[in-house]
């Protein structure tokens, strides 16, 4: 019989009402305005305005596939703005799309259906390799705006994207169609402002929009989860102003990325993917080669101004603190602005970026005229740069201009802090060397970017020195190996004796045998990814929740299961289940958390007791991680974690498979929405903000993903990343550090690909070397779903395995099967020790402890 957490009652509770609304302050503040001649906000007026655009009624509310969440309701663009007071008149247009997206979905369910029933599970993945995407929109006629308000018409620009394949690069998804701008254009020669709304968790293609006349303001709407048309409306007001910034810089064009034609498909080669603009990611490539974006990394427009004066830098020990007033200058609105310092390091031995983000604060809302000081610090080992040669990370000889302003191209020189001789920070030892021969650019100082004014600051800047002995060098020690855990103890130990004291928690491991630790570290499905058990849903206590720990050691060990609940922009769940009398969950009955899929692929749907008892499990969907890394506020972030703790500590789940937290390499990658920025700083820590909610809740936890280099979503399962131990330091593990100093979150999960050659999952100097003695990580490490399923055709790469998994301290496999049993069992003494098997046990054991700790 199952634990049930859910309510009973079908209507909306009190938690999802309050949720709601916490979701709509938090994603108000993570629009982003990119233009704005002055027509925003708009005032609500008697005449019926237009509104078009694929997104108005059908506005998505974040991605497909584990970043689904199966909210209660969805409010749309349509809705958000009839509620503030709006009346809408193209109706008829909006319903004309909407039918025809309705045949078009049933049309590829239909076909998606046939393709199940005669493929199985392989037919399955379709979804993700083959996704649904609504159909081109009508033309916009006369007809449709005839008699409505001219002083401005909304056109909202939908994209939606999931994992499994990345974004094409064509009309449609990263550039405009050619219906879009047909319609776009139409509503400028007819309007005086045309508003321009993106409904998209990436970037798009903005030069039509940028290069057309009579566009009035273009507002990044991002993907605001459930209640993105309500935040919307009190944005496009003014009830909110607009504070956003980005995290990920916008090209001008496509083709101004350094990897646009080597990324994922786009030379032809899913199997290899290789990292050769090295350091050179996002803004960093951008400034140090030349190259005008459309819109800078952390740019964003306000419907007030701001005055930012750095009042003072100064040393305290190995931290530099930069104080900053801000005042807002504006006579109409009350706002927000984001400060940012950046670093431009000296050029050595190491080539290094024009500038590194090196901290950043958001004020309090500032009436008119309001002024408020801020005060930002970072430390002088977080601008060190890894030397490959040595092994060490590195403050160079020479200074180091500290620059203040808000957004990567609108800074000033407020400092210099000098430094006479390099100074080594840490020494470590190289464990990612690349397995091939990479064509790595490197920026050349005179293509840096400039601004008038720029030398003279630099002459001008107050000098820091620093003391090289405030930064006492750090040498890890590797360590050894673990040792057997042994108990004097002759009677059968449970877990309840663990939490009543009687025992210690290494002498329960000690008296497990192979067999039982083998299970402890697989989760509970046996079948395997594809078996009907674990579609989406393997959890045996939480219905739609992705997988459980095993539930084998119940009566003989008293150990229970805890779930694990996918979904990083809130929970995804089932909504609703069914139980018998005695709360036993009746598989097929009830709304799984993947539509109707389970019966797909023939399970039946069984009959319904009379005293069978309904449940229900809405959750709230929030932002995506980009929205929410675009408010550059820690708190609200937190908030949005606390939302999706309190959720998971009601339906009874310890773990969040969240936050997604790698690096927007390229715009093209499907789950950019799942990941936080393209700068490690900013995903790290809005990675510990999300952790911090969601941790401040009894026995619930996170688990940031996917480690490490998983950038790539075409052949994700089976593609090499081939990249310099320096990038991979410095950029793509940078964040995962940061975010486990500061917050501590309790379970980490591997990546899909291989990493210089060897599989993630497998990897022992990235997870037992790295992430465990050099981080000092204690907390559990598990697999991505299915990672070591073997592969249903032929791969250049083949699938990690569980018994290198164990060598790997990767402690447990999910969902689970009964051949990573065995492979585990079968690995002891061969691949991995007794010991190491029983650390590994003892990680997985720790979590539950903590779940059921009075």
């Amino acid at each position: 019989m199952s634990v049930i957490h859910a309510g009973k009652t079908s209507g909306m509770s009190n938690r999802e009402k309050r949720n709601l609304e916490r979701s709509r302050r938090v994603a108000t503040e993570g629009m982003v305005l990119l233009q704005n001649n002055g027509v925003l906000p708009v005032s609500v007026s008697s005449k019926a305005i237009a509104l078009f655009g694929s997104g108005a009624r059908r506005t998505v509310k974040g991605g497909t596939g584990s970043g689904d969440v199966n909210s209660r309701v969805v409010y749309n663009v349509e809705q958000g703005l009839e509620e503030a007071g709006f009346t809408i008149g193209s109706k008829k247009w909006l319903q004309l799309h909407d039918e025809n997206c309705t045949k078009a979905f049933y049309a590829y369910a239909d076909n998606f259906a046939k393709i199940v029933k005669e493929q199985g599970w392989a037919g399955v993945m379709t979804a993700m390799t083959d996704p649904y995407r609504d159909p081109q929109e009508p033309a916009i006629t006369d007809d449709d705006i005839r008699n409505l308000d001219n002083h401005f018409a909304i056109y909202v620009v939908a994209r939606t994207s999931g994992e499994g394949s990345d974004r094409k690069k064509a009309a449609g998804d990263y550039e405009l169609s050619e219906i879009e701008v047909t319609n776009i254009t139409f509503l400028t020669e007819h309007f005086d402002n045309t508003i321009v709304i993106i409904n998209a968790g990436g970037v798009i293609d903005t030069k039509p929009l940028r290069n057309l006349k009579g566009i009035g303001a273009v507002l990044l709407m991002s993907q605001a989860g459930a209640a993105g048309g309500l935040a919307l409306a009190d944005v496009l007001t003014g009830k909110v102003t607009p504070s956003g910034h980005l995290t990920t810089t916008w090209a001008d064009s496509y083709s101004d990325y350094p990897n646009a034609s080597t990324f994922s498909y786009m030379n032809g080669d899913v199997n290899d993917e290789f990292y050769n603009e090295g350091i050179y990611v996002g803004y960093r490539y951008f400034d140090s080669f030349g190259i005008t974006p459309a819109y800078p990394f952390g740019y964003g427009l306000s419907y007030t101004d701001f005055e930012i004066k750095t009042s003072d830098v100064k040393l305290d020990g190995e931290k530099v603190v930069v104080t900053v007033a801000v005042k807002n200058t504006g006579n109409t609105y009350s706002g927000r602005e984001t400060v940012q310092v950046y670093v431009s390091q000296p050029q050595g031995k190491l080539k290094k970026a024009y500038q590194v983000l090196a901290g950043f604060k958001k004020t309090s809302l500032l009436s008119c005229g309001q002024c408020e000081e801020l005060e930002i610090r970072f430390s002088l080992r977080d601008i060190a740069s890894y030397d490959e040669e040595k092994a060490q990370y590195i403050l160079e000889a020479g200074k180091y201009f500290v620059r203040v302003g808000n957004y990567s191209r609108n800074t000033k020189i407020v400092c210099a802090l000098e430094i006479d001789n390099t100074i080594v920070t840490e020494q470590l030892a190289n464990k990612l060397a690349v397995d091939t021969e990479l064509s790595l650019i490197e920026a050349d100082e005179s293509k840096f970017i400039s601004y008038p004014g720029e030398a003279g600051q630099k002459a001008a800047a107050k000098v820091l020195a620093v003391d090289a002995s405030l930064l006492p060098v750090r040498t890890v020690d590797y360590g050894s190996a673990p040792e057997l855990m042994t108990t004097n103890k002759d009677y059968t130990i449970t877990l309840k004796d663990v939490l009543d004291h009687k025992a210690g928690l290494e002498e329960l491991v000690a008296q497990l045998t192979v067999e039982e630790l083998a299970d402890i570290t697989v989760g509970s499905a046996r079948g395997g990814m594809g078996q009907n058990s674990t579609i989406g849903a393997a959890s045996s206590a939480c219905p739609g929740a992705a997988g459980d720990t095993t539930s084998d050691l119940i009566e003989s060990r008293g150990i229970m299961n805890i779930s694990l609940a996918d979904g990083p922009a809130g929970l995804r769940l089932s909504k609703n289940f069914v139980t018998d009398k005695d709360n036993n969950i009746i598989e097929g009955l009830g709304d799984s958390s993947m539509g109707n899929l389970p019966q797909l692929l023939g399970i039946p749907v069984p009959e319904r007791p009379e005293d069978a008892i309904d449940y229900y499990q809405y959750c709230t969907a929030l932002p995506i991680a980009t929205h929410l890394a675009q408010t550059w506020d820690l708190e609200a972030i937190k908030e949005a974690g606390d939302i999706a703790g309190e959720e998971m500590e009601e339906f009874g789940v310890t773990l969040w498979l969240a936050p997604g937290m790698n690096i927007h390499r390229n715009p093209l990658c499907g789950r950019n929405f799942e990941y936080y920025s393209e700068d490690p700083l900013v995903a790290g820590m809005c990675a510990a903000a999300d952790t911090s909610g969601v941790q401040s809740h009894k026995g619930c936890g996170t688990t940031i993903k996917h480690f490490a280099l998983n950038n790539q979503e075409e052949n994700r399962t089976h593609s090499n990343s081939h990249c310099s131990e320096r990038a991979i330091r410095e950029i793509y593990l940078k964040g995962f550090e940061i975010a486990i100093r500061e917050s501590h979150p309790k379970a980490l999960m591997t990546s899909y690909n291989l990493v210089n050659g060897v599989h993630a999952a497998n990897n022992c100097e990235l997870l037992a070397d790295i992430l465990r003695k050099e981080w000092g990580y204690e907390g559990l490490v598990m697999t991505d779903w299915g990672t070591t399923d073997p592969a249903q055709q032929e791969f250049k790469y083949g699938s990690s395995n569980a018994a290198l998994c164990i060598k790997a301290s990767n402690d447990l496999t999910m969902p689970g099967s009964q051949r990573d049993v065995d492979d585990i069992v079968h690995g002891v003494g061969k691949d991995f020790s007794m010991a190491q098997l029983q650390a590994c046990a003892l990680r997985v054991l720790k979590l539950v402890a903590e779940t059921y700790q009075e």
